[in-house]
């Protein structure tokens, strides 16, 4: 008998070489029915994988990340069969699970590829997952490997396999078809009942443009229909909200090919609403204890070498500026914190003094590859709520805490409600990766862990995601369309303090190193409006719309009313626009809707006589007639009901 510890701390003792499905039928039929991978001791496992050993084991079912993962790459071994079916001798290559499907690298050899067959296609696929062919794993030599796809004339497979050891080489078969596979599938093909052919691209072998050019074969697929076609809806709300449509028509930002590519431009509008955000992070950190400071867009090379950050990041940023003197070298900012570290270091400091809180919203520059650019969400040059605090040990616990009550603060202000947090630990196979010593990284990831209990939150923790300098709590916040987004970052650094020889007098008269705290509640400013102008559609939090209220007047002859209107609402700080134009009134509020403008004040002769005006909500609920002072109230009131005072 094995015992099989499953995520609840409960033991199950079962025969040797029984597998995650008979443990899951031990536990329910129901359960065992939605059932489709597992992972034993931490390894990706077949469902039915004969378990030889004590160990835990984890069930998934489709509603898991790891259950998706098996479902979609299983998915992609049934597209890469009908593909060879019907395209017979193309080389097939990788084909991995991603986010939301899947992809297959195939080159089609003499075969040309267009839309006109993803149907065909599409068709194949559901007869053979109809078919419920079992998916099986077998061990092959490499030799009998190379050999295999030798035979089929294709070089992609065999150079893989000749960067594989002998002894851990495996084969998927499933119907009349084998892949090179290292595992993870469901049981059989049946349970895929849709399949869709999302697009398809070109894409290098191996992302090296001096290899050889394939098509990219994107897919999703699903156990119901239902779910496509939810699936498929979510993606044209997703197309309505795309941040570079409402960017453009909202006249918040631009770019342009010769300032350059990933260099967004922000219009007046997009800069009022920017500000507005750096503004309500600034009251909040004030109360805080933040102090602001600047630092400059270039640094000195030796700069980011002492922090490490060139030796990481150098071969793919910008390259280094020279200057007329000969051997003196400028990078464009990385990262601020370097930066922070001088300015830390420009003082003596001691125990009293701590901790000390320096924040900036600083721009910095990293050349992300022209291919990756993508709107506000990835740039090159983009603007960090940065902050560095430098404490002693026993305050970072407390600091750290405080941290995580301000990004809480600026998510509930924003209505980012539904979050995960993610502690980022190191990956211990890989200490290459990063930089300093083993203790102080163990006494890190321990103080986010701690933190992240202590406050409640919903946090898991992943292996190999820390920065190369320290771990750190990430805030995974899922937006209006369900869709996850790294937002707001918080970094425990015992290295850079150590790299930049830092120190504070302490209470023995001694000189001690400070512990560096990382944090960034928007991250990039950009990113963050991006995700912002999405799960919003544009409808901003009131407080933040660039103009709450539009004036629309119903001739040229209540002008003048207009702009009293006007003027009374912005000595009650209520930003406003009027339109005066020679238009329908019809046509006026199409536009306002249009715009994501949150009420529309329409004057005439009734309102002009009575001193009032008439009150349209965005979305076209009328509020009816008011004083101009009853609606300033309701603004402020409304306003006063999202931003509640920062509490330290």
């Amino acid at each position: 008998m094995i015992k099989i510890t499953l995520p609840d701390g409960s033991i199950k003792e079962m025969e040797n070489g029984t597998t995650p499905m008979d443990v899951a039928m031990s536990i329910s039929h129901g359960l065992a029915r939605n059932v489709i991978s597992a992972s034993f001791n931490g390894t990706k496992v077949e469902t039915k994988t004969p378990l030889e050993e004590d160990g835990s084991l984890v069930l998934f079912t489709f509603s898991n990340p790891e259950g998706k993962e098996a479902f979609w790459h299983s998915t992609s071994h049934i597209m890469a069969q009908a593909i060879e079916e019907l395209f017979p001798g193309v080389s097939l290559t990788i084909g991995p699970a991603i986010d939301n499907g899947f992809y297959y690298d195939i080159d089609f050899k003499e075969h040309s590829i267009s839309e006109n067959d993803i149907p065909k296609i599409e068709a194949r696929m559901l007869e053979i997952a109809r078919g419920k062919h079992e998916f099986t794993m077998r061990s092959v030599s490499k030799a009998d490997a190379i050999q295999f796809y030798k035979d089929q004339n294709n070089p992609f497979k065999v150079e893989l396999i000749e960067n594989l050891t002998d002894g851990d080489i495996t084969f998927c078969d499933h119907d009349t078809f084998t892949d090179l596979c290292r595992g993870g599938h469901i049981p059989n093909t049946g349970i895929i009942k849709a399949v869709k052919i999302m697009s398809i691209a070109g894409a290098y072998w191996r992302g090296d443009e001096n290899n050889p050019q394939l098509t990219r074969m994107y897919g999703t697929s699903f156990p119901k229909q239902k779910d496509l076609k939810e699936y498929l809806e979510l993606l044209e709300e997703a197309k309505k909200r795309d941040h570079r449509k409402l960017g453009k028509e909202l006249q918040l930002f631009t770019f342009s090919q010769r300032v350059g590519q990933g260099l967004p431009l922000w219009l007046p509008k997009g800069a009022a609403l920017r500000e507005r955000l750096e503004n309500f992070l600034k009251a909040a950190q004030k109360k805080a204890g933040y102090e602001m400071v600047v630092s400059p867009h270039i640094g000195s090379k030796e700069l980011y070498v002492t922090s490490g950050h060139y030796e990481k990041y150098g071969a793919d940023s910008f390259q280094p500026i020279k200057t007329p003197h000969e051997d003196e070298e400028f990078l464009l900012k990385p990262m601020n914190c370097p930066h922070h570290c001088e300015i830390y270091k420009s003082s003596q400091w001691s125990y009293r003094d701590l901790p000390k809180r320096f924040a900036e919203f600083g721009t910095v520059y990293r050349y992300e590859q022209s291919g990756e650019l993508h709107g506000l969400t990835r740039v090159r040059g983009f603007t960090q709520d940065d902050a560095h605090i430098f404490c002693m040990p026993e305050q970072l616990d407390k600091e750290f805490k405080a941290v995580i009550d301000l990004v809480l603060y600026v998510f509930g202000s924003l209505g980012f409600e539904n979050f995960t947090a993610q502690v980022s630990i190191r990956d211990p196979k890989k200490p290459e990766k990063y930089i300093g010593d083993t203790k102080n990284w163990e006494i890190a990831e321990n103080a986010i862990i701690s933190a992240a209990k202590d406050k409640g939150l919903d946090y898991v923790i992943e292996e190999g995601e820390a920065a190369f300098y320290g771990p750190k709590l990430d805030f995974m916040v899922k937006d209006a369309l369900g869709r996850s987004w790294q937002l707001g970052t918080i970094q425990v650094d015992y290295n850079l303090p150590e790299r930049f020889d830092l120190w504070y007098k302490g209470a023995d008269n001694e000189s001690h190193r400070p512990v560096m705290i990382h944090r960034a509640p928007f991250g990039s400013m950009e990113r963050f409006i991006a995700i912002l102008i999405e799960h919003t559609g544009g409808n901003f939090p009131l407080w933040l719309m660039p103009e709450q209220c539009t004036i629309l007047s119903l001739s040229e002859k209540y002008e003048n009313y207009a702009k009293q209107v006007a003027n009374s609402l912005e000595i009650n700080e209520i930003r406003t626009a009027v339109d005066h134009r020679a238009e329908t009134m019809g046509k006026k509020i199409r536009e306002a809707e249009m715009n994501k403008l949150p009420y529309m004040l329409i004057v005439g002769e009734q309102e002009e006589k009575d001193g009032t005006i008439s009150v349209r909500k965005h979305g076209g609920e009328d509020l009816g007639s008011m004083t101009v002072e009853t609606f300033s109230q309701l603004i402020k009131d409304e306003v006063a009901s999202m931003i509640k005072t920062f509490e330290v």
